[in-house]
């Protein structure tokens, strides 16, 4: 089943093994937004970026990101709901 177009994801441990394979699938499913929530969101976050972005010769992979360390699930979903434009739509939790 292919991901929704904006995913909150929920790494309540921390940086996922297969980080690099996830962020490739939401490529490929048309992800335009991810925000991520618990431990290391922030650090993730910028791995998430970076993966993206990879050696910066293919502009159309591009993924609108935000992290919310200090946030509950919660916040971070009502974020993501928030979104407007050509970010609006459902959203889709990712428990790692």
């Amino acid at each position: 089943m292919p991901y929704l177009s904006k995913i909150v994801l929920h790494c309540a441990n921390g940086e996922p093994p297969g980080l690099d394979a996830l962020v490739e699938a939401f490529l490929s499913d048309g992800v335009i937004f991810v925000g991520v929530v618990g431990k290391d969101a922030s650090r993730i976050e910028d791995i998430i970026d970076e993966l993206v972005v990879a050696d910066g010769s293919d502009d159309s992979r591009t993924l609108l990101t935000s992290n919310h360390e200090r946030e509950t699930l919660a916040q971070a979903v009502e974020f993501a709901r928030s979104l407007t434009g050509e970010f609006a739509g459902d959203v889709q939790v990712v428990e790692v």
